[in-house]
């Protein structure tokens, strides 16, 4: 039996997408009027992109009482008309996201409406990863962590190599990382670089990282008793040339900043996750972009990251576990 490239698949779904679907083309229209800033910060960077076609995203009201009240975007019977379905393994669909980040974007929901969770979904996106990876990164937000949908289990994917983390990685590991245990075919890393908190899972093996990261999760989850699901974004790509996958969970402590919040001249309407966290931050209201600076955007991330003083007890806990 051929194997489906679901890499060209997807391609060539989000090309005929953009010809037939008015949505569609005008939500990848909009990324000809995106601005960036990009900030060089000792050895890796960090960019904002202003980009007004994220507002209904970054705005949404994830509280149990306003996913009550609507319908579930993400289910099949939902989906607007002229959306077209690649059907991929595992019960999981590949659609073209109208409102996109990235030049190529897409989400990939379960049909089946369920929470999101990574737990017992992690072979799934490693599949994806594989599948995928000739041209998207996979990746993961938590339900308090940046899905706009955390009732409908769901992973986005997108262009590979335009978060500056995907070709920035092995350099962050290199300068900011520690070891934290080596086990067979299995490598687990602690990166902090200063403005992130991440601990990163290699292996030539899905089945070894998915029980690498089971095993992370549940000491994890000592740092948020009583969550549905402790907070993280999480990234995934498959490199073909060593044949690895490298899992990355960006440890996360807060949904959204105080400033989100601000009702002065303070506020900035960023909503941190995978994207922003990859290195990316995305703000859909100019006068928020323009006030960005190096210094703001430090402060949020100190905000919404695990502190320092955890990701230190974090990395002993795994130490002596492992």
């Amino acid at each position: 039996m051929k194997q489906i490239d679901y890499s060209s698949s997807a391609r060539f779904l989000l090309t005929r997408q953009k010809e037939d679907w008015d949505m569609c083309r005008d939500g990848y229209k909009s990324l000809d009027t995106i601005k960036i800033k990009e900030f060089h910060i000792d050895g890796f960077h960090l960019k904002v992109q202003f980009n007004p076609g994220r507002i209904i995203s970054t705005s949404a009201k994830v509280d149990p009482k306003s996913i009550a009240e609507r319908k579930c975007f993400l289910c099949y019977e939902n989906l607007p008309p002229k959306q077209e379905k690649l059907e991929y393994p595992d019960g999981f669909l590949i659609l073209v996201n109208p409102f996109p980040i990235f030049p190529e974007h897409f989400t990939i929901p379960q049909i089946e409406h369920k929470p999101q969770r990574i737990q017992g979904n992690v072979n799934v996106m490693a599949d994806l990863a594989k599948d995928l990876g000739k041209y998207y990164t996979i990746f993961y937000n938590g339900p308090k962590c940046g899905a706009s949908a955390p009732d409908h289990m769901h992973f986005q994917a997108g262009t590979k190599g335009y978060m500056p983390y995907d070709y920035e990685y092995t350099m962050i590991k290199k300068d900011y990382g520690e070891s934290v245990y080596m086990t067979g075919d299995v490598a687990v890393y602690g990166l902090n670089d200063g403005f992130r908190r991440i601990i990163s899972v290699e292996s030539k093996k899905a089945e070894s990282l998915e029980k690498a990261f089971g095993h992370f999760y549940g000491v994890y989850e000592e740092f948020h008793p009583g969550e549905e699901e402790p907070m993280m974004n999480v990234l995934m790509n498959f490199d073909y040339v060593e044949n690895k996958y490298t899992l990355s969970v960006f440890l996360r402590a807060k949904h959204r900043p105080a400033r989100y919040f601000a009702e002065d001249d303070t506020k900035i309407m960023l909503s941190p996750a995978s994207v922003d966290v990859g290195g990316v931050n995305i703000i859909p209201v100019e006068d928020h972009f323009n006030k960005m600076d190096r210094e703001i955007l430090e402060e949020i991330y100190s905000e919404v990251f695990m502190s320092e003083s955890d990701f230190k007890k974090l990395i002993i806990r795994l130490k002596e576990t492992a």
